[in-house]
């Protein structure tokens, strides 16, 4: 077993007698990780004894963890579906937790924008509370002098929908956002932002945006950090600055504000910062007048000491255009986290986003994990799984996500295939992967995103010389075709339109990305002549954000929005459709030898 022992090579000490506390508190639960589960697990049974759903497996009172494994089932969403929707439409009795719910926690969605209800209680805020206080007091010991400056984070949420039976649904980000652990937490000089919280708060994304970055450009010099939740999200934000930097120079010149920010009480929080500037307006001008986007985070923001954003998982396909425009930077991953439970967080925020790993923090709920081998034959139906305890996985192997939370998810597949890569003390430190849904499938193959993504990074390379990236991109499987084929849709960014990539150098990207993808798929290409030429669609410049705006429209969350690696949504497909500039289609079979059996 690979273990970490203390906190790993730090540059500064202890920041406060506060950061001391909360080290030593990291410290403590990892050491005792064991301990700490145990006894999370039996104050999850002890509450909820009583509930509608664990009575279901009579349970007796039992809460001990051999009981528990052995009585309660292992479940998908699907499977709580018909309890949730009854929560929804107004039952109060105790289903899943013995203290009342709250409010649901949205899930980001999948590509046909139905959305998960996840039932939280009010103390959830306390338990998310902890783990984000826990991570400034981490980053200090990388990054001194966070007390000097601000960070320019792009946050936002979402107005709120109500279900049949009264209780709001939001994204946990909103929830965490509109509670009182944020708008009137304690002033901390480490944790400052240049956004208030009337820009924060307002629901109409184009006002947040605006005035979120009207303040940053004020604040410039202030700024020593640039983040958003998703690397996606920051893309936007520098994507909303090309499109809007006139307007926004102008308010900085003359100290007006744009008519379109119409809030009220966000109009009168920004007159109260803005003040006529023309020597920034001037430098504003001068940086954004170019088509020279190269480094534009650093050279606005010339203090920026790294970017906190999530770049692990899906996201790591745009590290390549965040690099662009900040220059290598480093990319600070921070915390693991979903609308079901927050899990973790990164004691190394300033590895290379290739070697970010989280440490669960076994306080925040109980975890198993289901031993994970795309490999292996399907297990017996009617043997119940056999899941690992957090302390007891195995450093190289991966294991799906398992959680059972004080608001009473029992058993609850999350869905998310993670790596164990070491150990803190005793806790495991865990790489994501991939999220568990294969994405393409024409016949026997299965393409995961992991190895989608592998294949566009291969092929993407072949751009290069062209000084072209993809900037986007998402896929379906074609199956109106006989045989069937993968479409991938590239948003590409070409960086001089004169050397721009020609036909011939797209149909190879098609071929690499074929040659990049599984023996089973290649087999199906070339020996079955089940698979058709994979096509690649490239769609106009700003397809990605318009497919955002759609999401948005109907009622994703801006903060948790990802676009979707795969698509089938008809209206999606439609969008996509329209866009497209060029198709073009793999020129010839991939390689392709039967394999040896063992």
């Amino acid at each position: 077993m690979a273990v970490d022992s203390g906190l790993p090579s730090p540059i500064a000490p202890p920041a406060s007698e506060k950061d001391a506390k909360a080290l030593q508190f990291i410290e403590e639960m990892t050491t005792n990780a064991d301990a700490v589960q145990q006894k999370v697990l039996v104050e999850i049974l002890a509450r909820n004894a009583g509930t509608e759903y664990l009575r279901r497996f009579n349970l007796g009172g039992a809460t001990d963890r051999e009981t528990f494994k052995t009585r309660v089932p292992v479940v998908t969403y699907e499977d709580l579906q018909p309890d949730i929707q009854r929560i929804a439409n107004g039952d109060r009795s105790p289903i899943f937790c013995s203290l009342p719910i709250s409010e649901f926690l949205t899930s980001s969605g999948t590509s046909a924008g139905e959305r998960k209800l996840m039932p939280t209680i009010q103390e959830e805020l306390d338990r998310r509370q902890l783990l984000y206080s826990l991570l400034t007091p981490v980053m200090n010991l990388y990054v001194p002098g966070l007390d000097k400056g601000k960070g320019l984070y792009f946050l936002f949420v979402k107005a709120e929908t109500k279900t049949p039976g009264g209780l709001l649904a939001r994204p946990v980000l909103t929830s965490y956002y509109k509670s009182s652990h944020f708008k009137t937490r304690p002033y901390d000089p480490y944790n400052v932002y240049t956004s208030p919280n009337e820009a924060i708060l307002c629901a109409d994304s184009f006002q947040s945006m605006y005035t979120q970055m009207l303040c940053g450009l004020i604040m410039r010099h202030e700024v020593l950090r640039v983040g958003a939740v998703f690397a996606s999200g920051l893309l936007r934000a520098i994507r909303f600055l090309q499109l809007n930097w006139r307007q926004l120079s102008d308010d900085i010149a003359t100290g007006t504000l744009n008519p379109r920010i119409l809030d009220p009480s966000l109009r009168d929080c920004i007159l109260n910062i803005l003040r006529p500037n023309e020597e920034l307006a001037r430098f504003i001008v001068k940086e954004c007048e170019t088509e020279n986007w190269d480094r534009i985070i650093t050279r606005i923001w010339p203090n920026t000491k790294y970017l906190d954003v999530i770049v692990t998982g899906a996201m790591a396909q745009y590290i390549p255009t965040l690099d662009y425009y900040c220059g290598g930077l480093p990319l600070a991953c921070t915390m693991y986290a979903s609308s079901e439970c927050y899990f973790g967080l990164n004691l190394k925020p300033m590895s290379k986003p290739s070697e970010v790993s989280y440490t669960i923090m076994p306080n925040m709920a109980y975890f198993e994990f289901f031993p994970h081998d795309p490999y292996a034959p399907p297990p017996n139906r009617h043997a119940p799984p056999r899941l690992v305890d957090l302390t007891d996985v195995e450093v190289g192997k991966e294991y799906e996500l398992v959680i059972t939370t004080y608001a009473g998810l029992c058993r609850y597949r999350v869905g998310d295939i993670l790596r164990v890569t070491g150990f803190h003390n005793s806790a495991p430190q865990f790489k994501f992967i991939r999220r568990k849904n294969v994405l393409l499938s024409i016949d026997a193959d299965k393409t995961d995103e992991a190895e989608l993504q592998k294949a566009i990074e291969n092929a993407s390379m072949l751009l290069r010389e062209y000084n072209t990236s993809v900037v986007e991109y998402t896929s379906f499987a074609d199956t109106k075709t006989i045989p069937g084929h993968y479409v991938i849709y590239w948003e590409l960014m070409v960086k001089d339109p004169s050397n721009s990539p020609t036909e011939e150098v797209l149909n190879r990207c098609c071929l690499t990305m074929e040659e990049s993808l599984n023996s089973v798929y290649r087999q199906g290409r070339v020996a079955d002549n089940s698979i058709g030429p994979l096509e690649i669609r490239v769609v106009k410049n700003g397809t990605f954000e318009e497919l955002m705006d759609y999401a948005i429209s109907r009622g994703a969350s801006i903060n948790q929005y990802k676009v979707p690696r795969c698509v089938n949504f008809t209206p999606i497909m439609e969008l996509l459709g329209s866009r497209v500039v060029s198709a073009h289609f793999s020129p010839a079979p991939p390689h392709w030898t039967p394999e040896r059996r063992r």
